[in-house]
């Protein structure tokens, strides 16, 4: 038996706002960028959740849109590591408040 739509609803936004909790009030870096992985994956829920519950005929849309999210993460997870790295290694800190590079 499959759960209901507002079940998936319900898992999703609860996992969207951990993640837009943890961007607004983490100062470390590497915390930031897995608080919007939790936020690609709550996406991730909604779009296969509609897909499943459509009244379209069954289609791949919604997984493809899933993988295409997937891929997306992991682009931002391997970016986002290497600026991290690349702060890391001028200024000995990952700490978002720390970071005013573009400030002179």
């Amino acid at each position: 038996m499959i759960p209901p739509l507002w079940m998936f609803l319900t898992v999703a936004a609860a996992l969207f706002s951990i993640g837009a909790f943890g961007v607004l009030a983490r100062k470390n870096a590497v915390a930031v960028l897995m608080s919007v992985e939790l936020m690609l994956n709550a996406v991730n829920i909604n779009l296969v959740a509609f897909w499943r519950f459509g009244e379209t005929a069954p289609s791949v849309i919604g997984q493809s849109f899933a993988a295409f999210v997937l891929v997306i993460a992991a682009a931002e997870a391997a970016v986002g590591l290497a600026i991290i790295i690349a702060i890391y290694r001028t200024r000995q800190s990952v700490v978002v408040d720390d970071v005013d590079m573009l400030k002179w």
